[in-house]
């Protein structure tokens, strides 16, 4: 196997051609989630403004291109403009006037959030998505046309979510060092935001240690999703989503944005929300265009009293074209009446 065997094979799997569906209805997520995350789950970013700048610690990405210290009146034109320009984008329009400054002015109130000494790591594979979509071209909902441009864009954004999972059990080890498997994260997380079904876990001996190898090994061992078949790929992809409702549910971390960039795995051209609603709601009109038919191909049922119960009549046969206009029906005509035969008299 050559050099160029090996590129080509490689520039092939970067690029396999996906529906156009699938990046419009992928698009469409990706914009509304980042509306929602000003207004429900980075909603204290905001708050940031009124932190004296002293305390402002810039990641490296700002330090480097630097970035402006946090104010009040900038922190408020980043909302509003990421709020109009991500509902704009959700609409597919205009795919890269609008997904560029969406990426980009997301990406600042990204680095004002994480400059004050936290750093979620579930914002990677989100951020790239958002790089990668206005590459991706113009896409319409249902269209079956494929595309190279748009299978790059969700490639990447798998290997952004691979590479989250494989770099955490990489930190869990460089800085914890292998202590990390037999120490005591899981439970001082179940004590510090537990729920009650942890409570229960927590209870049996030695399952949060086996739960501590079982993700280190769950996160080094997912870039074999790359190589699974498709129908063992959707599995572990529904694994991974198991494994973060099931963190959820014990320790209420939610990886929200990290879920999002992952349905790029997911076949989300056949989810037409807009078409099942119209299906549900817009119902065909009756005859008379007063309401709904009923099922389509029912006709409407004629009201009490105008023949619903009346036994249907012999067929009237069609009346030929004289072609004049039809004028008043004529009475219908009685035949004569026969008088009876009398009798002849015997002879």
């Amino acid at each position: 196997m050559t050099y160029r065997s090996l590129a080509g094979g490689l520039t092939r799997w970067l690029t396999e051609p996906v529906p156009r569906g699938r990046i419009a209805a992928f698009r469409t997520l990706v914009y509304l989630f980042v509306a929602a995350d000003l207004v429900i789950f980075t909603p204290w970013v905001r708050h940031k403004a009124s932190i004296p700048g002293e305390l402002y610690q810039p990641l490296l990405i700002g330090r480097l291109l630097p970035l402006p210290t946090p104010t009040p009146r900038l922190v408020e034109i980043l909302f509003w403009a990421i709020l109009l320009l991500s509902l704009a984008a959700a609409t597919g329009r205009a795919p890269h006037a609008l997904g560029w400054p969406v990426f980009l002015l997301y990406f600042e109130w990204m680095v004002i959030a994480m400059s004050y000494g936290k750093v979620d790591h579930d914002r990677f594979a989100f951020l790239v998505a958002l790089a990668v979509l206005p590459t991706a071209g113009p896409a319409r909902h249902g269209d079956a046309t494929r595309t190279e441009a748009g299978g790059w864009a969700l490639r990447v954004t798998q290997i952004a979510v691979v590479c989250t999972y494989f770099l955490a059990a990489w930190a869990k080890l460089r800085f914890g060092g292998i202590e990390w498997l037999t120490g005591s994260v899981l439970a001082r997380a179940v004590i510090r935001r537990g729920t009650e079904l942890a409570d229960l876990i927590a209870q049996v001996p030695y399952l949060l240690i086996a739960a501590q190898f079982g993700i280190v090994a769950f996160e080094l061992l997912s870039p074999l999703v790359f190589v699974a078949p498709p129908r063992w790929q959707r599995r572990v992809v529904a694994f991974f989503y198991s494994f973060h409702l099931m963190t959820f549910a014990t320790i209420t971390i939610s990886f929200a944005p990290h879920l999002v960039a992952m349905a790029s795995y997911l076949s989300l051209e056949r989810v037409r929300p807009v078409n099942w609603l119209r299906r549900r709601w817009l119902r065909p009109m009756g005859a008379d265009g007063a309401g709904p038919a009923g099922e389509v191909g029912t006709p409407a049922t004629p009201p009490d009293g105008d023949g619903a119960d009346t036994p249907p009549g012999p067929a009237r046969a069609p009346r030929p074209s004289t072609g004049q206009p039809p004028g008043p029906e004529a009475p219908p005509v009685t035949p004569p009446e026969t008088p009876p035969v009398q009798p002849s008299p015997a002879t």
